[in-house]
This record gives structure tokens, C-alpha cells and sequence, in this order.
């Protein structure tokens, strides 16, 4: 095995497009307290500003609730979340609404602007204990769950859960203010015990405030929250998000934007000059994946996409390529061999390999130098020994791309720490999860999902969501994965940086899937991204809408 035969790592392009942030409770706390301090904003404008967001947010996802005399339920918290609800409550009552408003706690220990606006309600309507619930048979219009918001760090009593579900239960329509209550804004995990989680609970809509929070993305907060809607509340848009966090990047949203026409273009006319890209196949009968792989590769606009075959496969992967080329490529020898051409300068194994052939070649390839793609077979044929791959990946640019049963197998403590429902919160989430395997593995990690988590070494993460509006549910079937190692390494071999070609990746990906619809099956995804790309050149792509993944 020949090592080292590059120095240093490859030189990749970085997209520098900036996305939108997506900020922890902690976070979000912060540049509140920073745009107060700083004396731009005051607590009770952005209560206000809240409050107000909510009611015009239901009015604009409901338009029925504009007319007639109306009754909401009000459910508030002890906090700041209970405070917004007061807001929301005036707000309401001004437009001639009957509104039942419960408290839950002793409203001598409000504080601050919650203190300030619960006085403000009280001048105008009445405030009921929370164990006293309306008129069952009455009718109720619209319920706002503002218990708790992103501040909450444990589970919700049993009592409060069962009340909240009778409310939610009968109301038409069902908000919560900032997140559902008793799902963890850090995680989306539900926080409590097994036997008193809120895991049942659920709304029509969710209104958070300035960034989307994690939770709102992740487990069990993506689907119980419904859609989302992001409010302006007057903090500058253009201060830093993450103020005095020096331990983290938040994390960021892959949107349209990171795959902008300038990125998809091709940056020279020549094929080599669009690299070169290696996809190594299984034996005979096992070659499928990495045709799709491959294929995938050449759509998203790799110069040349060559397959590394054993022998024995020659004729049937011969039988059923056409712009693809073919090499012998039987063991790790060989594979050594082929790399000494230089131009070769992405690669891919894992799709269909098998164990054994993955467990040869992978450090080879890794020994390379060049940016390499680990999937399936290339990932859980170190289940046993995931040291030795993390020992191969060194500092080179590598892409690992597991779902969730292979991120278990490489990273057993880490998926574990996912499992069950915590008890208090911030709960440790698949964000942290992502991150700190690719700290340790030194490859970026793309954990696949419908909410996809993509980290990188240093600390970079980023949230691709196929949720509401960008849900692709037909990607669920054999071999997408294989299509998206393949875009992957088609981006690594145009020059595209790891963390930013995973990011570009994923998004095609789900477009083209949204593009084809219904019936999708693997083989038709890479056929599927030329679409994609024409609707990218002529800016008309199918979630143009930064708030595709909202609605």
C-alpha cells in the first residue's frame, strides 16, 4: 500500500453563500439579551412583537377565523411563553373574541414584562386556574398552548399533559408559541419519563420567533409541531446570532441558495477540468448500486465517472453502461495501481461492495489523498473496529454517509445517547450526535433522514430538512442512498469542498425526487437532476420558496 502519495489535502472551492441560522434555546436567549443590553429592543417590545406574530399568523393560516365571534382557549405558562400568550389573549379580546384563559401556577410569582402584560390582560378579561377547564360541549375555535417554551428543561407533569391533550383535542384549531410544550427546542426529543412523556401531543402550527430552534426539525418536535411559521420580532437582522458562545457554530439550514446556479455551473469546458471521479463496484450480481452511484456522479456534471470492477463482473457491467467507463479494480493492489493517475480526484465505495471487498479497499482509497465517499458496506465492515477507520480518515476529506443503523454500528455510545426520552433538557440531540462523530472521526457526517444532519470536523453543522412543504416520502425505497453517495462524490470531483458538496447534495436530491413524485424509484433519480438543474439556471426551482420546509 502506497501512503501519502499526495501531500497535504485536496483544494476545494467553498460555496460562500450564506444560510439561515437555526439557533439553540440558549442561543436565542443570548441575542435577545444582547439586542436589550445594546438598547435597540426592550423585553415588552418583543412580547409584544410575539404576541402579535401569533395572532397574525393564525388569522393568515386560517382566514375563517377573521369573521364572527370567535372563542379561543388559552393556555399560559409561568414564563416569558405564558407572557406571549397574555399578548396573544388581548390581542384577541380586542377583536371581539370570547377567550377562556388558563394559568398555570400562582401569578404572584410572574416577573418582568410576563408580570406586566398579565396585568394588562387582567384590566380587560378574566384568568381562570389551570385545572378549570370550559364547557366541554362548547365550541372552541382555536387553542394556543404558551406553557412552555424554549426554556423548558423538563418533562410536563402528568396532569398538565392530560389537560393540554383534552384542550388540543377539542379545539378546531391548535397553535403552540415558539414549540409544542414538553418537546426539548434544543432536540425535539420529548423530555419526561416513559409512562408521563408528552409524546402523543400535537398541533396544527407552531410560531417561533426570529431563527427556527432545532427541535423543530429533529425527532419528535419535526411532525408535532405541524407547520412552521418564523416571526420577526425586531431583533437586528444583522447582529451576530451567537453572541458570547465561543463553543459552537449554530447551525444552519441547507436551503436553495447553498445550490445556486454559480455552484451547479460548470467551471471549465473540459472534462478533465470537471474531474474525474472512481466508483468501486461489488462482484458479480452486487453491481447495481454502484452503476446508480456512478451514474448519479456523471448527472450532477462530473467530467469522467469510471467503474472499478472485479473481473468476474466485466461483462455484466459492460452489458449496461454507456457513458461510463470501466476498469479492473480486484483488490487493493489494483486499486493502488489505478490511483497513480493523478487526474482521478474523487472516489466512492460502500454501494453493493460487500464486506470483505470494502474492508480491502477502503484504506487504499483513504491512503489516496484524495475526497472519498464511505457508504453502506464501506461503513459496517469497520462495525467491529471503527478505530481503524477513523485511524485511516486521518485529516483527509472524506464524506461517511450512514443512516441510522450504520451511524449505530460506527458510533454505538452516540446513537445510544439518542435513544429513550430524557428526562431533563437540553437534551443531547442528533445534531450533537452528528457533531461529535465527525470530531472523532475526522471525516465530514452525513446522518441520513428526513431530517438529514450534515457536520464537519471543525464544528460546522448544517439541517437539511425534507419535511412539510419538501417532504419527498417515495425516497423511501432501495437505492436512493446509492444515488446520493454518487452526487456526493460527482460534487467532490468538480472541487466542491466536503461539508459544502454534502449540503449541495442533499438538496438535489430531495428536489429531483419532489420533481419526479409518486412511483419514484432509484433508477429514475439521476435521470432527474438535469430538471433540477435547468430549474436552478432559470431560478424557477420547485422550493424557490425559502419556506418550503414551513408550510
Amino acid at each position: 500500500m502506497l501512503r501519502k502519495k499526495f501531500a497535504g489535502s485536496p483544494k476545494f472551492m467553498h460555496n460562500e453563500k450564506t444560510m439561515s441560522a437555526v439557533l439553540t434555546g440558549s442561543e436565542m436567549q443570548s441575542c435577545e439579551a444582547v439586542a436589550m443590553a445594546s438598547g435597540v429592543v426592550t423585553g415588552a417590545d418583543l412580547m409584544e412583537a410575539a404576541g402579535g406574530g401569533v395572532v397574525s399568523a393564525c388569522l393568515a393560516r386560517w382566514p375563517d377565523l377573521q369573521d364572527g365571534q370567535r372563542r379561543a382557549e388559552i393556555l399560559c405558562g409561568p414564563g416569558n411563553n405564558g407572557g406571549d400568550g397574555f399578548v396573544v389573549a388581548r390581542l384577541l379580546a380586542k377583536r371581539g373574541w370570547n377567550i377562556h384563559l388558563r394559568l398555570l401556577g400562582d401569578p404572584g410569582r410572574l416577573r418582568g414584562d410576563a408580570a406586566e402584560n398579565y396585568r394588562q390582560w387582567c384590566d380587560i378579561g378574566q384568568t381562570w386556574p389551570f385545572s378549570v377547564e370550559p364547557d366541554r360541549d362548547a365550541t372552541v375555535d382555536l387553542v394556543v398552548d404558551a406553557l412552555f417554551g424554549t426554556g423548558l428543561r423538563r418533562g410536563l407533569a402528568p396532569e398538565v399533559t392530560a389537560s393540554l391533550n383534552a384542550a388540543l383535542a377539542r379545539a378546531r384549531n391548535r397553535v403552540a408559541v415558539d414549540i409544542l410544550s414538553g418537546i426539548c427546542a434544543d432536540s425535539g426529543r420529548v423530555l419526561g419519563d416513559e409512562k408521563t412523556a408528552a409524546a402523543s401531543l400535537q398541533v396544527d402550527l407552531t410560531v417561533t420567533f426570529h431563527r427556527p430552534k432545532p427541535g423543530h426539525f429533529l425527532a419528535n418536535g419535526a411532525q408535532a409541531g405541524g407547520a412552521l411559521k418564523v416571526v420577526d420580532i425586531g431583533l437586528p437582522s444583522g447582529q451576530p446570532d451567537w453572541p458570547d458562545l465561543p463553543s459552537k457554530v449554530p447551525a444552519e439550514l441547507v436551503e436553495r441558495d447553498l445550490a445556486s446556479p454559480a455552484a451547479i455551473k460548470a467551471v471549465e469546458g473540459h472534462k478533465y477540468g470537471n474531474g474525474h471521479a472512481l466508483v468501486v463496484s461489488g462482484g458479480t450480481g452486487a453491481t447495481g448500486a454502484a452503476r446508480l452511484a456512478a451514474r448519479a456522479a456523471l448527472r450532477i456534471g462530473a467530467g469522467l465517472v469510471t467503474l472499478g470492477v472485479p473481473m468476474a463482473a466485466r461483462p455484466e457491467v459492460a452489458a449496461t453502461i454507456t457513458a461510463l467507463m470501466m476498469r479492473d479494480v480486484e483488490d487493493a493492489p489494483a486499486l493502488e495501481a489505478l490511483l497513480q493517475d493523478r487526474r482521478i480526484n474523487a472516489l466512492c465505495l460502500g454501494p453493493g461492495m460487500g464486506l470483505d471487498r470494502a474492508a480491502a479497499l477502503v484504506p487504499e482509497a483513504l491512503a489516496a489523498g484524495r475526497g472519498v465517499v464511505l457508504d453502506a458496506d464501506a461503513l459496517s465492515a469497520f462495525a467491529k473496529a471503527p478505530a481503524t477507520l477513523f485511524a485511516a480518515i486521518g485529516s483527509g476529506a472524506a464524506v461517511l454517509t450512514p443512516h441510522d443503523g450504520e451511524f449505530a454500528r460506527l458510533f454505538p455510545d452516540l446513537a445510544a445517547r439518542l435513544r429513550g426520552t430524557p428526562p431533563h433538557g437540553p437534551a443531547y440531540s442528533r445534531l450533537d450526535a452528528v457533531r461529535d462523530a465527525a470530531r472523532r472521526s475526522g471525516a465530514v457526517v452525513l446522518l441520513k433522514g428526513p431530517t438529514s444532519v450534515i457536520a464537519a470536523p471543525d464544528g460546522r453543522v448544517r439541517i437539511h430538512a425534507a419535511l412539510r412543504g419538501r417532504a419527498a416520502p417515495w425516497l423511501a425505497t432501495a437505492g436512493t442512498g446509492d444515488v446520493l453517495a454518487g452526487l456526493v462524490t460527482g460534487m467532490l470531483a468538480r472541487g466542491f469542498a466536503p461539508f459544502d458538496a454534502v449540503g449541495m447534495a442533499a438538496w438535489l436530491h430531495v428536489e429531483a425526487a419532489r420533481g419526479y413524485g409518486p412511483g419514484l424509484i432509484s433508477e429514475d433519480l439521476p435521470e432527474a437532476i438535469p430538471a433540477v438543474l435547468r430549474a436552478l439556471q432559470s431560478s424557477e426551482a420547485s422550493s424557490s420558496s425559502p419556506e418550503a420546509w414551513m408550510i
